[in-house]
């Protein structure tokens, strides 16, 4: 009997697994890491709304499983240099549009504009104010050191032709702006903050404290590209007190949402999904929908905040938890060895198969085909040894198994085995006649 060996099939499939395992451990090398659990914010000052704003982003990162930490700051120039130092930690930031030019040197990419910021220039007395001008010579808050009002305030008052001697400066924060307005230690101060800020609802019901209106918002605008004109409606902040007593024109640049150039392009999509949770509804001077935007920053767009606003947060975060769809989006790339063996192997497999199912067969025909030979001069002895054989030959093809398909052949193996008994049958009567 034939010495059993190694199937062609077998050795094909081994090959096949071999070939994509090395495809696997190859591509693996492509995939990208993970995104981080935990990132940092930098915002503002405590009392500002950039930091009450980065804890709602908090909120809703963390019904993803994503803990970020909301640390804050001196404002937006701080957190610019924060994101310019590659030693710092801080992977995002809430800056002001228009404190700062961007550089080729910068590696800092904008996700998107988030709500218009507004200028409010307060000032004591009962004599209205609509021109920057009119400063000259009084005493101003102009911000706090490091934040963006600093910087946006001293570019209004150049735009304005008012020099550092024209006026007096003071560096303080919103709150002691404020404070030092009521009290009378300076004239007016500029605060740039969200209309929702409780200081400034504050500042526009103090009797003696005025709004000034920006008679020449839109020159202001064209001037510096970072601002817009917006309006403040008549009665908007108290219907019943008429707060304000008309519709007052402001400037606003945009508060932009900013990050590192390595930022995690699967935190970028959650965080402008949280971005559009906590301000995409109407505002005092926002529409509905219009923020987050890809406008109204002063850096290059991300890639992938880009693609964000273009086609919406990805598919697969929109059905599956945010780790699970990170998880297959990263590992997309391992389907690719996957796709080049199971192309060919799709054509291949066919035939083997069926090759594979017919050598069950076709094997014992070599078997069938040798006693036949042997046959060719009989002797009585060689007669009992090749029904032996025969025999045997039968036994192992009635443990053969096969699909229905292929049973056909399997009984035309057997019906041949018989024929050959038959052979072996004549040739013995015709050996014991002839002896």
């Amino acid at each position: 009997m034939k010495k059993k060996e190694p199937s062609r099939f077998s050795w094909i499939s081994v090959l096949a697994i071999i070939l994509m395992v090395v495809g696997f451990a190859l591509a693996y090398q492509f995939v990208g890491p993970a995104p981080p659990k935990k990132f940092v914010i930098a915002t503002g000052p405590e009392t500002g709304a950039y930091i009450q704003f980065a804890r709602q982003f908090s909120e809703v990162l963390s019904r993803h499983g994503i803990e970020l930490e909301v640390r804050s700051s001196a404002g937006s120039i701080e957190n610019l240099r924060h994101l310019r130092d590659p030693d710092s930690d801080i992977a995002v930031a809430l800056v002001q549009s228009g404190v700062t030019e961007a550089t080729d040197k910068d590696q800092i990419f904008a996700l998107g504009s988030l709500y218009y910021e507004p200028v409010w220039v307060f000032y004591r007395g009962e004599k209205e104010i609509n021109l920057i001008s009119e400063f000259k010579g009084k005493r101003i808050g102009a911000g706090a050191r490091g934040s963006g009002t600093q910087a946006l305030t001293r570019r209004i008052l150049d735009v304005a032709n008012l020099s550092e001697g024209d006026t007096t400066l003071s560096y303080l924060d919103d709150q002691e702006a404020a404070n030092s307005l009521k009290e009378g230690s300076i004239d007016a101060a500029f605060f740039i903050t969200s209309a929702a800020s409780s200081l400034i609802e504050e500042l526009l019901t103090t009797e003696g404290i005025q709004l000034m209106h920006f008679r020449r918002a839109e020159a202001y605008s064209r001037r510096l590209p970072s601002l817009s004109r917006v309006t403040l409606p008549e009665g908007v902040i108290d219907m019943a007190r008429g707060i304000p007593s008309r519709d007052i024109d402001l400037l606003a640049p945009n508060a932009t949402l900013l990050c590192r150039e390595n930022f995690h392009p699967a935190l970028v999509d959650l965080l402008l999904q949280a971005a559009s949770e906590v301000h995409e509804g109407r505002g005092l001077f926002e529409a509905r929908g219009e923020f987050p935007s890809p406008d109204g920053v002063d850096f290059k767009l991300s890639p992938d905040a880009r693609r964000y606003f273009k086609h919406g947060p990805p598919f697969l975060q929109q059905f599956l938890p945010f780790w699970a769809a990170t998880l297959i989006d990263r590992l997309k790339i391992m389907l690719l060895p996957l796709v080049f063996l199971l192309l060919p192997f799709a054509k291949i497999l066919p035939p083997l198969y069926k090759w594979k199912v017919r050598s069950r067969i076709y094997k014992w025909y070599e078997e069938v085909q040798l006693v036949d030979q042997k046959l060719h001069d009989p002797a009585e002895s060689d007669l009992e040894e090749r029904e032996a054989e025969i025999d045997a030959v039968e036994q192992e093809v009635l443990k053969v198994s096969v699909p229905l398909s292929y049973a056909q052949e399997l009984y035309a193996l057997r019906l041949h085995i018989a024929l050959l008994r038959e052979k072996i049958q004549s040739l013995r009567h015709v050996v014991k006649d002839a002896s």
